[in-house]
């Protein structure tokens, strides 16, 4: 007689593992959605006073862990010249373990450690920051 137990088993192994993997994904993807929200979140803080952010993209960034922001600055208050407005900028937020900020460069270059630290530790984590969210709106 032909036993079946045995594959029945690898069977459910295979499938326990599968629902391990999905599940593991999705703690990525939560974690993914919290770096790119702390991404966004450092844009109007390094944008000229009054400047309105334009979107263009928010995605991975080159490297893994990091995450880029492509965006625009429209007129607003601060009435940027025509040039400045069209311009396209970008914002690459670097990650540690979890959500841990470990780096910023724009277009122009990187942000210094110290800015880094403050920006990190006295704003991205108010109600200003989730206020001033350009993706929240």
């Amino acid at each position: 007689m032909h036993r079946r137990r045995p594959h029945g088993r690898v069977a459910a192994l295979l499938g326990a593992l599968a629902l391990w993997l999905a599940a593991g994904s999705g703690c990525d993807t939560a974690l993914d959605a919290r770096r790119a929200t702390l991404c966004r979140r450092a844009v109007p803080a390094l944008a000229p006073p009054g400047a309105e952010i334009d979107l263009l993209r928010v995605g991975p960034g080159a490297r893994s862990g990091s995450v880029r922001v492509d965006y625009r600055l429209t007129g607003g208050s601060g009435s940027l010249p025509k040039a400045e407005a069209t311009r396209p900028r970008h914002l690459v937020c670097r990650f540690g373990a979890g959500d841990d900020l470990t780096a910023l460069t724009t277009e122009q270059g990187p942000v210094n450690g110290a800015s880094l630290y403050l920006l990190r530790r006295y704003y991205l984590a108010t109600p200003e920051a989730e206020a001033a969210d350009p993706g929240a709106k």
